[in-house]
Formats: structure tokens, sequence, C-alpha cells
């Protein structure tokens, strides 16, 4: 199986209150950048051959720089990103494209996850790669624990409330089978429509096309406001992974 992971890790952190220049990915979790933990799971994932990261334009050679020094050698390119997280996103899937071109070879799936998502497991991603490949798509979800409420007409008011057994908070990385997402992010540029995530852009232009539930655990937490760093810090030192802990080499 040949899986691309296209990590984005573009966004500004408005929810972080960070000061200017400063990048979510790049605080420090354990001693060590969000996005660094983040890189070494794909890095160790047997699924994946190649990674392509989208970044604003003045943090491309600190990662670059900062993946060389990790030894993280399935990093293709560092992109710079959009002005949207999918506009990221389809600025790396052009760039894949260009090296299908050049090589004739198309990987199996494409696999998209946001860099400030650093818990993802080496197994969850071969996991989900194996299940896009299979179903042709494939996303990540667990089960929401608090009540979910709709607003209502008046909206200082809750209207109904959905079952909550027919509902799953969606993650990623978010696995398809390579011409499915290329095609749906072709369209989405066409038409200028705009999703949140990829499994949407295949509800919209692949309706009969299956998305694969995988559902997980509650540690993939993406860092989005500060009181996320303490939580990540904590899962951090509970997991006691010595993996974590130490920046070597990879081999």
């Amino acid at each position: 199986m040949n899986a691309i992971a296209i990590i984005a890790a573009s966004g500004i952190g408005k929810r972080m209150q960070l000061k200017e220049g400063q990048s979510k990915q790049m605080l420090e979790i354990g001693g060590f950048p969000v996005l660094h933990h983040t890189l070494k799971a794909f890095q160790r994932a047997s699924s994946v051959s190649t990674i392509y990261i989208a970044t604003k334009q003045e943090n491309m050679a600190m990662l670059e720089d900062m993946a060389a020094s990790a030894g993280f050698s399935k990093l293709k390119a560092v992109i710079e990103g959009g002005k949207e997280r999918q506009d990221s996103v389809n600025n790396c899937i052009k760039a894949i494209e260009q090296e299908i071109r050049a090589t004739g070879q198309r990987p199996d799936t494409i696999l998209v996850h946001d860099g400030a998502r650093p818990f993802i497991q080496p197994e969850e991603i071969d996991e989900i790669a194996r299940l896009a490949l299979q179903f042709g798509a494939c996303v990540p979800a667990t089960r929401p624990k608090d009540t979910i409420k709709f607003i209502g007409s008046n909206p200082d008011f809750f209207g109904e409330t959905p079952d909550r057994s027919r509902l799953l908070q969606v993650q990623t990385p978010q696995g398809f089978q390579c011409g499915l997402l290329i095609q749906a992010h072709e369209q989405a540029e066409l038409e200028r429509w705009y999703a949140t995530d990829d499994a949407a852009l295949l509800e919209r232009f692949f309706p009969e096309q299956p998305i694969k539930i995988f559902e997980m655990g509650y540690h993939n937490i993406k860092i989005t406001t500060p009181e996320d760093i303490a939580v990540a810090e904590a899962i951090y030192n509970q997991r006691g992974n010595s993996d974590l802990r130490h920046c070597e080499k990879m081999k």
C-alpha cells in the first residue's frame, strides 16, 4: 500500500491568542513542537511513502530545517498554503499531480491531516489508509460526550435536540482513494465551493461514495485554544512513550 500524506499547517490560530508571527504548530509539547509529534507519526506509519506540508510562507524554511534535523526522510515538500485550509490542501494536491505526471506512479490513497493534531498514532494512520483503499474513503471520528442542541429560529434560544447516538465528531487524517480526492478538489475549485473538511467535498461531488467510519479514542485532540496545551501535556505525560520523549534520528 502506498499512501501520500498532506499535513495542513497554515492556520493562524486566532483562538490560541498568539502573538504576531507565532504559529500554534510550533508551540511545544514535552519539549518539542506540535508539528514534530505529528510528523513523527507519519514518518513511522508503514503505509505512508511521502509527506507534503502546507504552511505559511514565513514558516517554510523553519519547518524544512526542523524536519531535516529530526530525520523525517519522508517529507517531500513544504508548500506555501492558501487563504483557506481547502486552498492549502489543494496546493499540495497540485504538487502531487505534478509528481504523478513526472513519474507515472499514482499513490493508492491520499491522507489529509491537521498539523495541530499531534497524537495520532502510526497504526491508526495505517488502518485509515487501508480502509480508504478498501472502501474509497475513510474518516476517523469519536462519539460526542455532551448533548448537542440546534440553535432555534431565534438565535438566543435553543431549538431541537438531535439524537446523540447518531452523531460523531469528525477528526483527521481523512483518507481517500487518490483519484476521488483529486477530482473532488478540482471540481470544488471550478465551482469555488468551500467546505470545512475534505469528506464534505466527496459528499457534495460524489454523493454515491460511502465514507467508512473509523471510530477511535479521544487522544487525537486538535490544538485550538490555550487550554488545549495543558490537556496535550497531560496526554503526553500519561502515555509515557519514550518514542515521544526523544528526538532521535528516524531510520
